[in-house]
């Protein structure tokens, strides 16, 4: 299940943009968000700590801990409910819709009396936004963007979110007796971004017990329906999970099945229907005699079809049966193939913890290098410095290789400017291992403008990166517009890699977006963007993504040994 730091860190998240949206110190109010993102991001499980133990996380002071003990301990805390209540619950709405802010939220309450998406709406058909200060035409392009996110979004949630709930739940279920095999399908299983609710299969003679077990958990708030085989609960946090148990012999029907797509179960289902089968949930049938012909594992009935087994991080139906058939389909980068971690950050610039302590968690999986990149000084809040980037490259040469050999390398994530300019001169930046270029700020820049600030990051020939390529964050802010083929070409042409960042708010590049630039030879990073050591699992969403992409370990450069890796850093560039 999620973790109480991530409960505790949306509470604090909140009560920061109540105190901006009351027109609060903002002093306070940024306060709350860097200790929402301190606990967020801390090893330690927060209900464990006492008001001194919370103190000692970066950023969380006396006040901040008092009422973090208080909400672990009576489910709410005071001065945040007595916030709430001085705003009206239409403007707390509004703060739901991705790209519309605290201030400007309050702004159109008081002027134009709006307090919900509907009449939000309104305003802005009728152009009344438009003589408020600071609203334009652009503003309510962006709310429009906005809304349409939120409702493409509905219920969903994070991949992370709902993976944390699914690897707890299927840990629960394989404890019971007579399992034997359990699993979670569905889009989870093919790794799509966001998922709506959860499906797990068991497989096992007897249902009762599982049934039982399912709808006794203590994360279960509700069950929805119960049945002998099928059960399906609401967990505490609002998502339904849904359990069918499956006779052993059937699990591989079953597996392939409830995986999906339905798009690609429709292809399979015909080319069954061609060969004189039929395929359910239960298995593959001979259609005539009704006698089963295969059904205990996924790869024996794609085999009776002719086909390899597909990952499921591929069943689209976007040509992976036809690439099957002519035995081209891609062997899909696994997360065992990940040799190192090229993009992260220390409590140098706005990461979680100490260099060391990044290290030493990174070591512990197993890479073989580790590149260390924070911010630049153009990204003003960071406060970067010369001399503060260069003690830094003293001290991972000093640990370079000390920690189970891994190989370290000193990197920097470099703010692309509006015209494509860059933090440091090119003699500055000759002397780090890599840099990794990304758009932080100007997202409303024209097409035109947004493509040249890309292309020209890619040309100079100290960029090796393109971080988090369209600057999206899932549910809350678009990707930018630019004309990302053309950059795609400047990369292929540039020898630049475009970054799949791992982060569950992210995955940047999208799946779509990678095969586009496959087609065009761009080498790719799948990295985590870390700021925490708790982040550092998260290469499991950005590998995941980069199958949907259709990449093999030949693509990504972090799977390549270090001095390949190495020659591909160094350029050159044109």
């Amino acid at each position: 299940m999620g973790r109480p730091n991530e409960e505790v860190e949306a509470l604090l998240q909140e009560y920061a943009d109540l105190v901006a949206i009351s027109g609060g110190d903002a002093f306070k109010a940024r306060a709350y968000e860097k200790a929402a993102r301190s606990i967020g991001g801390h090893p330690t499980d927060v209900s464990t700590l006492d008001v001194k133990g919370l103190q000692e996380i970066p950023n969380v002071g006396k006040s901040i801990a008092e009422k973090v003990v208080e909400y672990l301990s009576t489910g709410r805390v005071t001065a945040l409910e007595e916030t709430r209540a001085s705003i009206p619950a239409g403007v707390r709405a509004l703060l739901t819709i991705p790209t519309l802010g605290p201030r400007k939220a309050m702004t159109l309450y008081e002027e134009l009396q709006v307090s919900s998406v509907e009449q939000l709406l309104d305003a802005v058909h009728e152009q009344r936004l438009r003589d408020l200060k600071g609203f334009g035409e652009k503003t309510e392009a962006n709310i429009l963007h906005g809304i349409a996110l939120m409702q493409k979004a509905g219920k969903r949630i994070l991949i992370s979110a709902a993976m944390d709930v699914a690897d707890q739940v299927v840990a629960d279920l394989s404890q019971v007796e007579g399992c034997e095999g359990c699993a979670y399908a569905g889009s989870l299983r093919r790794m799509q971004e966001t998922i709506g609710d959860i499906d797990v299969l068991v497989a096992a003679d007897a249902s009762g017990p599982f049934m039982e077990a399912f709808s006794s958990l203590p994360y279960a708030a509700e069950v929805v329906a119960s049945g002998r085989k099928k059960t399906s609960i609401r967990t505490t946090k609002g998502l339904q999970v849904d359990l069918r148990v499956l006779p052993p012999d059937a699990w591989g029907g079953g597996l392939l099945y409830f995986t999906g797509s339905k798009a690609h179960n429709i292809r399979i289902r015909e080319m069954a229907i061609r060969q004189g089968y039929k395929l359910s949930e239960y298995g593959l049938f001979h259609a005539k005699s009704g006698r089963k012909a295969v059904s205990a594992t996924e790869e024996e009935i794609y085999a009776k079809l002719g086909l390899p087994w597909i990952p499921p991080t591929l069943r689209e139906d976007r040509g992976e049966i036809a690439a099957a058939l002519k035995g081209e389909l891609p062997e899909v980068i696994q997360e065992e193939d990940v040799r190192g971690d090229l993009h992260t950050h220390t409590d140098l610039t706005d990461g979680l913890a100490p260099l060391e302590d990044m290290i030493t968690a990174a070591a512990a999986r197993g890479y073989a290098y580790y590149a260390v990149t924070d911010h630049a000084p153009n990204l003003y809040m960071q406060r970067m410095t010369d001399q503060k980037i260069l003690a830094q490259r003293e001290q991972v040469r000093a640990l370079d290789g000390k920690h189970r050999k891994m190989r370290l390398l000193h990197g920097t994530e470099l703010n692309i400017g509006p015209e494509g300019d860059l933090d440091w001169p090119d003699d500055f930046l000759a002397g780090f291992d890599l840099c990794v270029a990304s758009v932080h700020s100007h997202f409303n820049q024209t097409r035109d403008e947004l493509t040249r600030r890309l292309i020209r990051a890619c040309e100079n020939p100290h960029v090796a990166i393109i971080g988090h390529p369209t600057a999206r964050q899932i549910g809350k802010r678009p990707g930018i517009d630019a004309d990302f083929d053309e950059v795609f070409a400047a990369c292929a042409r540039t020898g630049t890699a475009l970054e799949i960042n791992s982060h569950p708010q992210r995955l940047d590049l999208c799946d779509e977006d990678i095969l586009r630039a496959k087609r065009y030879g761009v080498k790719f990073a799948v990295s985590t963007d870390a700021h925490s050591v708790t982040h550092l699992p998260y290469m499991r969403y950005g590998v995941g993504t980069a199958q949907r992409g259709w990449l093999t370990k030949d693509d990504v450069i972090n799977t390549w040994p270090l001095q390949r890796l190495r020659r591909f850093l160094a350029g050159p560039r044109t």
